[in-house]
């Protein structure tokens, strides 16, 4: 006769996803990797806003503008204010700040 040990699910504590049941932990594993994925997308799309952001400033800058137009700016903060509630505005100006300055 041999006996098995009752198979145990893996506590929350020790789970890299934090769940307590296998088809949740894959679920979320699944999940995990989207939003990694997703993550890099953003920050490509982030770069390259970066990199437009630079071309507008030297451009305005060589034709005796201000390197920063405040009025576009309040532009992009009520966009994504009025998309995304009050943290849009935060994003807003983090992004804003990471196009700033670069030229």
């Amino acid at each position: 006769m041999t006996v098995t040990a009752p198979q145990t699910q893996t506590p929350a504590a020790t789970a890299p996803s934090g769940a307590r049941a296998d088809e949740a932990a894959h679920v979320i594993t699944g999940a995990r990797e989207r939003i990694d994925a997703l993550d890099d997308r953003i920050i490509g799309l982030i770069q390259e806003r970066m990199a437009v952001s630079a071309v507008i400033q030297e451009t305005r800058i060589a034709s005796g503008g201000r390197r920063v137009n405040l009025s576009r700016e309040m532009e992009i903060l009520g966009h994504y204010r009025d998309a995304l509630g009050k943290p849009g505005t935060t994003l807003a100006m983090t992004l804003l700040e990471l196009c700033r300055g670069r030229v």
